[in-house]
Parts: structure tokens; C-alpha cells; sequence
């Protein structure tokens, strides 16, 4: 019976404890993580800076192209079009050099942006160990949560901690 009376005692105090779980709302937290959107207005200005020189390329580019058509038609046939092939062939390289340019910033943005989830994902599993949480769960656009009352939101203090690490 004392056996019995245990059992039942260790499964009623082993039901009681539960799971401390909470939730973030990734969309939120990413979009005030201050190193996120310090990130992204770098790259911004950045891209910005290529446009700019694109623009300048393109209109000296134009330039050049009146330019030539005005001499071509005081040039022989063949010669004119020798001088339309090479200045093609050099339109074409400054064209594929922008994009060359173009697609190195993209891919130290998105290179940037990895390393930066992947330090908020580290950030909040730390949290979470260090608090006591068995699962912190992803909310918000495309996240695993479709309702969780706002007391097991933890976004905010997640922000605060990664702001405040940033600032650091």
C-alpha cells in the first residue's frame, strides 16, 4: 500500500512541473535589432554609392555614343563599323562590370544578414538556457506560433538584450 501511495505521489508531483515554454515574434525583433538595421542602411548607402556611379557611367556612356554617331557619318562603312564593334564590346564589359559589382554587395549584404541571425538564434538560446525555458518558440510571419498569449512573449526582452550587447 506504501508502495502504491508513493508511486501515486511521484506521479502526481512529476505532472505538476511543467514545461516553462515562450515565444518570440521574429518579425518584430528582427526589425528592431539595432545591428540588423544599422546593417541595412549601410547597404543601402552603399548601393546608393553603385547607382550613382552607374548613372554617371550610363550618361558619360550616352555621351560618348552621340558622340561617336556624329563622327561614324563622316567615317567609310568599315571603319565605322570597327570603331561601333569595339565601343560595343567596351559597353558591354562596363556593363557586366556593374553587375559584377552589383552582386558583390548583394552577396556581402545577405552574407552579413546570415551572420547576424545566426547571432540572434545563438542570443536566444542562451536566453533561454539561462532563464530555464525548455522551448522558445518562432512567431510572427512565417514563424511556428498561430496564438500565444502575450505573457509568454519574450520578444521584448530579447531586443533589449540584443540591443544592449550591440551598443557594447
Amino acid at each position: 500500500m506504501k508502495k502504491i501511495i508513493f508511486g501515486l505521489s511521484l506521479l502526481i508531483l512529476a505532472s505538476c512541473q511543467q514545461e516553462k515554454i515562450a515565444f518570440v515574434d521574429n518579425v518584430k525583433l528582427m526589425n528592431e535589432y539595432q545591428e540588423k538595421i544599422d546593417i541595412e542602411t549601410k547597404f543601402k548607402e552603399k548601393a546608393e554609392v553603385l547607382a550613382k556611379k552607374r548613372d554617371s557611367i550610363s550618361q558619360a556612356f550616352q555621351a560618348e555614343a552621340s558622340e561617336f554617331q556624329s563622327r561614324a557619318q563622316s567615317m567609310s562603312q568599315t571603319k565605322a563599323q570597327q570603331e561601333y564593334a569595339q565601343f560595343q564590346q567596351r559597353g558591354q564589359q562596363m556593363g557586366q562590370q556593374l553587375q559584377m559589382e552589383d552582386q558583390q554587395l548583394q552577396l556581402s549584404g545577405q552574407t552579413e544578414m546570415d551572420s547576424v541571425v545566426a547571432k540572434v538564434k545563438k542570443e536566444i538560446e542562451s536566453y533561454g538556457k539561462n532563464n530555464g525555458y525548455s522551448y522558445i518558440l518562432g512567431g510572427g510571419d512565417g514563424g511556428s506560433v498561430l496564438y500565444g498569449k502575450d505573457t509568454y512573449d519574450i520578444t521584448n526582452e530579447i531586443i533589449e538584450l540584443l540591443n544592449s550587447k550591440y551598443k557594447k
